[in-house]
């Protein structure tokens, strides 16, 4: 593509002014031009519009300003996506203020991190997750704004965290005076929110996003809406897949329908009866979900349009066809603004695409040395647009200069290069799998796993091996009314799959271990290893033998003794 070409054609890479990236400015400039027109319907039915949404936020940011909320500080949103939820996001960013969303799953000393090292002093919560509170440290907290049910602190826990703090009800949310405060003049450059990563590999860190990299995600992803579109949000907005899919919707004029989470069983329901165009974002296994749902007759009879996807596979073509939308896929994570985005409707299997405009990515060895195209390398991006990636990790200086060694923004994700310039997504570092000196991609192994009809969801990850190096394992959980037998699952992998990647370990769980983003722990499965229920092949006496080349050449599963290639 040359350079003249916008990549994707939908997006301006150049600074945009403060009016189309900033967030109170877009819920000004939507009252203004269409005061009535609905900008939000949430999962009830029930609807805001552009006058009712900067109405209720204004009311919301008065009552956050009385109890000493100023430009600046940290607000804490603990809270499922909803009314409760925006309202807290929209006010506190009206403010100056940033806003600290907490994942719904947290507990414990994870909790007890984020909320120390924000520094908050404020936070707005729901009544059922509250309790949660009582037994871990609270740092600087003063103040719980409860909403949902009321809730009251066991009154003869005296020690209790909840104890110490100040409990006010929603309801000071609402009774603010919206006409007593202004909106904070802020620039595309300050930062909007604290995003905390999805703990899959680790602790979380807080990723500081200004306003300019949350609209240039939006932007990217959603630059073609118009103002008939409607945005259907069922990820997370502790999650920058869903809040970007907001700014996106507000900058662009569109109309925004807000589910608490995504649904395999309803999610078709939701697209037809919010009237939905586009979506937040179908990631991972979620296609892999809605791929294995039965056929209906009405299956191409919904108003979707367009999807971001991740990653393209066999099972995303087929979803596409079935449902008759159109779709692209890319790269992104917290930290970053879409580097690498796919054409439209892709052919090219796995491929996250190439660098978009305004954007320099490299592939580089533990030296930051470049890799020649077919190696593996670790991403490194840098952007022509200041502010656009993150300027660092909330409190947490060493990881801040890690990422951002030599200039480069270090992604910790393997990929490799195509002479066309495609980008492969390979994995994580830290769940990259080494057997018998071959790199294995763990992604690799769970789409050809996830094809096997008994499967409902998967995951791949090394365990240690008494030859060095690492073994391949994979728990699976079978699909709905399916029973899953290991040996049934090797020998249907056995012809696909090359020898050395064929799993060891199979691992049959009712369920995998996911976070509220629905991404899966890898690192628990990894921790807890080889379990007692596990099903081991050479236990079992099936071994892996490849043919000479003078053969043809297969791997073959037999009884017998392991072969030294295995």
């Amino acid at each position: 593509m040359s350079e003249s070409t916008p990549h994707p054609p939908w997006f301006n890479p150049e600074m945009p002014q403060r009016e189309h990236c900033v967030l109170s400015a877009l819920l000004h400039r939507r009252a203004e031009r269409a005061p009535g027109d609905t900008l939000i319907r949430f999962e009830d039915g029930s609807c805001w519009t552009a006058a009712e949404t900067l109405d209720t936020t204004r009311r919301a940011a008065a009552a956050l300003r009385n109890q000493g909320i100023r430009a600046g500080d940290r607000v804490l949103a603990w809270l499922p996506n909803g009314p409760s939820l925006l309202r807290a996001w929209f006010a506190t960013n009206y403010l100056g203020a940033i806003l600290v969303p907490i994942n719904t799953g947290y507990r414990g000393k994870l909790l007890a991190h984020v909320i120390s090292l924000s520094g908050a002093r404020l936070m707005i919560g729901h009544a059922d997750l509250l309790p949660r509170l009582g037994d871990i440290r609270t740092g600087e907290l003063t103040t719980v704004i409860c909403c949902g049910d009321t809730f009251e602190a066991d009154a003869g826990d005296d020690g209790s965290s909840l104890q110490r703090l100040r409990r006010l009800d929603e309801g000071e949310l609402l009774a603010g005076e919206p006409g007593s405060v202004a909106a904070w003049p802020a620039q595309p450059w300050d930062s909007m929110m604290i995003v905390y990563t999805s703990g899959t590999t680790g602790p979380s860190k807080g990723v500081i996003n200004t306003y300019l990299q949350q609209y240039t995600v939006g932007q990217v992803c959603f630059g073609y809406l118009e103002r008939d579109d409607r945005m259907l949000v069922n990820l997370p907005l502790f999650h920058v897949g869903g809040t970007t899919a907001i700014m996106g919707a507000l900058a662009q004029g569109a109309s925004i329908a807000l589910y608490e989470r995504f649904s395999t069983a309803r999610f078709w329901e939701q697209i037809r009866e919010s009237g939905a165009t586009a979506i937040s974002g179908l990631l991972g296994t979620m296609v892999a979900f809605l791929d294995k749902n039965p056929p209906q007759p009405a299956d191409a009879d919904n108003p979707l349009k367009r999807v971001v996807l991740s990653p393209v596979t066999r099972q995303s073509f087929r979803l596409a066809e079935r449902y008759g939308f159109d779709y692209f896929s890319g790269f992104n994570m917290t930290e970053v603004s879409v580097p690498l985005v796919s054409e439209l409707n892709t052919r090219v299997h796995s491929s996250c695409g190439r660098p978009r405009s305004g954007v320099e990515c490299q592939l580089v060895d533990a030296n930051d040395i470049p890799v020649p195209d077919g190696e593996i390398g670790e991403l490194v991006i840098r952007s022509d647009l200041p502010w656009s990636i993150t300027p660092g990790y909330f409190g947490m200086p060493e990881a801040t200069a890690r990422a951002w060694r030599n200039g480069w923004f270090h992604t910790g994700d393997l990929m490799t290069r195509d002479a066309d310039g495609n980008y492969f997504f390979v994995d994580r570092e830290k769940d990259a799998i080494r057997r018998r000196g071959e790199n294995i991609s763990s992604i690799e192994v769970e789409a050809e796993v996830g094809e096997f009809p008994a499967v409902g969801e998967v995951a791949a990850y090394a365990v240690p091996s008494e030859h060095g190096e690492d073994e391949v394992m994979v728990a699976v959980a079978p699909a709905e009314g399916a029973g899953l037998d290991p040996r049934a699952l090797l020998d249907y992998l056995q012809p696909r799959m090359a020898h050395f990647m064929l799993p060891r370990y199979v691992r049959v769980l009712d369920t995998l271990p996911r976070t509220p983003t629905n991404k899966v722990q890898k690192h628990q499965l990894r921790d807890e290893g080889v379990t007692d229920d596990t099903w081991d092949r050479d236990a079992a006496g099936l071994h892996i033998r490849r043919e000479p080349l003078s053969t043809p050449t297969k791997n073959q599963l037999h009884r017998g003794d392991a072969d030294e290639l295995r």
